[in-house]
């Protein structure tokens, strides 16, 4: 049994020069690839890198001349369009409501809508006038429309959210959906809203349209009595154009400061 490990321990004499021979190899290459490689870096790649830097802080200097050249030219054309708005004929116009005029006017800076109220009989009527829908006659002539939406859409005309409450808040209201053209109102929808109901699917009425027409014509007095009428929204048309200018200009200001800051 002794002359099995002396057999183990001379095989393994043979075979240990060999591994060392090959890791001693394997060591020689893995020092030469690694000494290739550090010159390499110290060497070409490392000049590349260097190279590649400069272009990049090249690169971004040029970029940053080239925004702030668009930030000034866009600047400058925000103030140009400014000068021409301020200096046209209808900026700055004072437009005042006529000697019958019902309503206080609610004008917040930088909303797109005001709110007209009056105290009426122990209602309270609120007017939300939004921005004008101006026809200019520049429309493009390819338009295909209807005559009925040719002759609806011929004027510019005002959008109104007419509301009717009583003096119990929470009692249903009457809601006039509206547009007014000059001289014209025309009740586009109306309904009967109650704010305690839960359901939101509720029938609110018919279509304004398929109503009688003597019972189209009565609620279009009620709105009259109201002072929801031509003389008043002639009026509205007026102060809405006057307002689209100003908030325009507010918004052209606004968007100036921003690219400046």
């Amino acid at each position: 049994m002794a002359a099995l490990p002396n057999m183990l321990r001379k095989s393994f004499s043979k075979a240990a020069p060999l591994a060392t021979r090959l890791i001693g190899t394997r060591g020689i290459v893995s020092s030469a690839a690694t000494t290739t490689a550090f010159s390499a870096r110290k060497g070409g790649i490392l000049s590349s890198n260097l190279i590649r830097h400069g272009g990049c802080f090249s690169s971004r200097r040029f970029s940053s001349e080239a925004a702030i050249s668009s930030d000034k030219k866009l600047v400058e054309v925000v103030q140009s369009e400014i000068d021409v708005v301020v200096q046209s004929d209808d900026h700055g116009k004072i437009v005042t409501p006529p000697s019958d005029f019902p309503f206080t006017v609610e004008d917040n800076p930088g909303e797109q809508t005001i709110t007209l109220k009056r105290e009426y009989e122990g209602e309270t009527v609120l007017v939300e006038v939004s921005m004008p829908n101006l026809v200019t006659g520049e429309e493009e002539e390819e338009d295909e429309v209807d005559e009925d939406d040719e002759n609806a859409g011929a004027e510019s005309s005002v959008p109104l959210l007419v509301t009717v409450t009583k003096k119990d808040e929470n009692a249903p209201y009457l809601e006039f959906d509206c547009t007014a053209y000059p001289d014209e109102i025309r009740i586009n929808a109306l309904s009967l809203k109650n704010p305690e109901a839960e359901d939101q699917l509720a029938y609110e009425g018919p279509d304004f349209l398929d109503l009688d027409d003597n019972l189209q014509k009565a609620f279009h007095k009620y709105l009259e009595i109201r002072g929801v009428k031509p003389s008043t929204t002639n009026f509205l048309h007026e102060y809405m154009i006057e307002k689209d200018n100003k908030e325009y200009v507010r918004w052209l200001k606004d968007v100036k400061s921003f690219v400046e800051a």
